[in-house]
């Protein structure tokens, strides 16, 4: 079918992909900015302080374990009721709200005294509100940065990662400082109020004009991506990709320990990955923004986390800081750049809203069952090298699936 689309004339799109950013847009990527980095530190926070948790609460290993994989599948499935959200309240508002949600889950946390509060306010507020902010906001820098959305999702993506890589240093200290694991984990309902007042501020003074371009809009294409079998495509190679994420997050530091490393150095290397994963996520979608096929650097990608994970298989001890920043280098940029080859098969934002709100329902929900898969396998082995092996191979299969996103296959499969 023919999809309407927002865009200008091409010239006029290369001009402003040419013209220099204005304050206004400066303005805007610094709200993606302090939106982004509130959307992980509800997982990374809990992690340093897991053994204080667990001598409070009384939860036991697979409580705890929960407190950081329900949320993922709460972002899965929040993802779904994106569609929904767009139309009762909007996505300015709807991204808004998920910003309430985390701030109202993470200061719960202050008065969470047993295990199932805690697993109340982290799966399913706190995933609820992640899951809408990274659901509609897509569809916003869709709208705001049409000539730039490769910039504007690399921001998005390496915010989220530097968020991550936040809540795992500053939690401690924030715990120590105030004598409280209650205070190290809601101090960043703080971060979460401020991105509020900021949406506002910004957004606020366009509520009338974005109230009239929707009422004078063409009508909405009908697409749904439960019924298309790119989008289920794409869900599925997002949720196997990131699912190197989530397992190199649960099982990095205790396979290293398995071999000696200490606690404090293990954490270290999570936290480099971090750094590593935030910077591709920047720099890989704005090297592939002059290319509309995205292929060749998603393969890019692909290849750097194969390798990462090749070294942590044959030589795990030699080189551990190289092969955790290849693996950390090749996540972050495929996580974003497959964000935004999602977004390129349309330019109406009521067609690629939708579609990347289903990659990320389907791809969080994979992405939580792979670490269990990881430790089920390592439990069985009794290491974690079939672990790694069989990772090695769905990163391999992705990088063949690749192949298949073409530019030419956006409006035949949509």
């Amino acid at each position: 079918m023919n999809l309407p689309t927002s865009a200008t004339p091409h010239s006029t799109s290369a001009n402003r992909a040419r013209a220099a950013l204005t304050w206004h847009d400066l303005a805007w990527l610094g709200a993606i900015v302090v939106i982004g980095i509130n959307l992980r530190p509800l997982l990374t926070s809990i992690s340093p302080l897991m053994t204080t948790i667990r001598d409070a609460t009384g939860l036991s290993f697979y409580g705890a374990s929960l407190l950081t994989s329900l949320p993922v599948v709460a972002m899965g499935v929040g993802a779904f009721g994106a569609a929904a959200l767009t139309r009762g309240v909007g996505e300015t508002r709807g991204v808004a709200l998920g910003l309430v949600a985390i701030a109202l889950a993470c200061a719960a946390r202050w008065l969470a005294s047993s295990g199932f509060t805690l697993l109340l306010s982290t799966a399913l507020l706190a995933g609820a509100g992640v899951a809408a902010i990274q659901a509609l906001l897509p569809a916003v820098i869709t709208q705001r940065f049409h000539a730039r959305v490769p910039l504007a999702m690399g921001v998005f993506s390496a915010s989220i990662m530097g968020g991550g890589g936040l809540g795992a240093s500053l939690t401690p200290w924030v715990s120590r400082a105030m004598h409280s694991w209650h205070a190290g984990l809601a101090v960043w309902a703080l971060p979460a109020c401020v991105a509020l007042t900021g949406w506002w501020l910004l957004t606020r003074r366009h509520a009338v004009v974005h109230i009239a371009v929707r009422t004078s809009a063409a009508p909405a294409p009908a697409f749904s991506p439960w019924t298309t079998q790119r989008a289920w495509t794409l869900g599925l190679y997002f949720g196997i990709v990131n699912g190197g994420y989530t397992s190199l997050v649960a099982w990095l530091p205790a396979f290293y320990q398995q071999r000696g490393m200490s606690v404090s150095a293990s954490g270290s290397l999570l936290a480099a990955m971090t750094v590593f994963q935030a910077t591709s996520a920047l720099l890989l979608p704005l090297a592939a923004a002059s290319f509309r096929d995205r292929r060749p650097w998603l393969l890019l990608g692909l290849s750097a986390q194969l390798a990462g994970v090749l070294g942590l298989i044959a030589q795990p001890d030699a080189a551990p800081l190289l092969w955790v920043g290849i693996a950390g280098a090749g996540l972050g940029g495929v996580f974003s750049l497959t964000l935004v080859t999602a977004m390129d098969h349309s330019s109406d934002h009521r067609v690629a809203g939708p579609l990347v709100a289903f990659t990320q329902g389907v791809g969080f929900i994979v992405a939580a069952v792979t670490p269990l898969v990881a430790g089920i396998v390592r439990g069985w082995s009794g290491g974690f090298a079939v672990a790694w092996i069989m990772l090695g191979g769905c990163i391999a299969a992705m990088m063949a699936v690749t192949l298949l996103f073409s530019p030419r296959s956006y409006s035949r499969w949509l």
